[in-house]
């Protein structure tokens, strides 16, 4: 083991990884509305808080908890799914209550409820159709796959990045790409190139899985359409070996982004998003060791200090 104290290396890589997790942003879910008094003191001020839209809520439910974020003393960011969005009355609701709840940022996500319970089948239908322009929104959050997303084909994926910048530019709305989780630092690097070939200079915040089993990752992943091998390997009880290989932890993924963001990928990739996969409380105590430096570096993973 490599102690946090000793080694040049060792030590801006630790003080690199304690900065960058500093700044990060938590999942939580419209099932959480009594979650965000708890957090207070455990969290810094001003975190944002991404309320997921769970299958089961109302977007007035998220649009309650992210109120309640707010009210916290933390930055409720709602999840607008275009696709379980019923009516432009219901979004409009929703973007009300925010506004009166002083939110002031949103993730826009298409979804993959087919057919759209509504007239919002993309994201850029919901930034089109001006139902945004009296919201006062001041941010926004757009989707990025950067291992690509089964349910969209890649040259439509990044003509709707061209174009959500090109919305951003025009009404002055700042926007950022919220990434999917992933296990493969390579595609980080070929999603920014991606989208420097194609002039969008929207900051990347990068989604990361916290602290959770194997199994536990493997499943969500397989639900996202990430590794399309996963979803058999979850059926096979010997397969915890090629789990491994395919699957990283925390511990092991965000020394891995810390180093990529060498160079220019600092200024693309500004911070992380935690998907609280394990549990809301358990990333969160992860975060409190990390952001005080109770961890060690052992070869290329985080290893908290008990």
């Amino acid at each position: 083991m490599t102690a946090m104290g000793t080694g040049t290396g060792a030590v801006t890589l630790a003080a690199r990884i304690t900065e960058f997790a500093s700044s990060a942003s938590l999942e939580i879910t419209s099932n959480d509305r009594e979650l965000p008094p708890a957090l207070v003191g455990r969290l810094p001020a001003g975190t944002p808080l991404y309320v997921a839209h769970t299958p089961n809520a109302t977007l007035a439910q998220v649009a309650d908890v992210a109120c309640a974020a707010e009210a916290a003393g933390f930055a409720g960011c709602p999840h607008l799914v275009a696709r379980r969005i019923a009516s432009r009355a219901e979004i409009e609701a929703a973007l009300a209550r925010l506004r009166d709840g002083g939110v002031r940022r949103a993730l826009l996500v298409a979804g993959d409820l087919s057919p759209p319970a509504g007239e919002f089948a993309s994201t850029l239908d919901i930034l089109e159709s001006g139902v945004l322009d009296d919201a006062d929104l001041t941010t926004l959050g757009i989707a990025g796959h950067p291992e690509g997303n089964p349910n969209i084909a890649p040259d439509v994926a990044w003509d709707a990045l061209v174009r959500k910048q090109a919305w951003s530019r025009k009404t002055g709305i700042a926007m950022h790409v919220a990434t999917q989780f992933g296990f493969d630092i390579a595609a980080l690097a070929t999603f920014d190139a991606g989208l420097t070939a194609r002039g969008v200079t929207l900051p990347v915040h990068v989604g990361v899985a916290g602290p959770a089993s194997l199994k536990s990752l493997a499943r969500f992943a397989a639900m996202c359409g990430i590794g399309a091998s996963l979803g058999a390997l979850l059926t096979n009880p010997g397969a915890l070996g090629a789990l491994k290989s395919l699957v990283k932890t925390v511990d092991e993924i965000l020394p891995a982004i810390v180093r990529l963001r060498e160079g220019p990928l600092a200024r693309r990739l500004v911070q992380p998003h935690f998907f609280a996969f394990g549990g809301v409380m358990k990333t969160v105590e992860w975060l409190e060791a990390v952001r005080a430096g109770r961890f060690d570096i052992e070869g290329d993973a985080i290893v908290l200090r008990t």
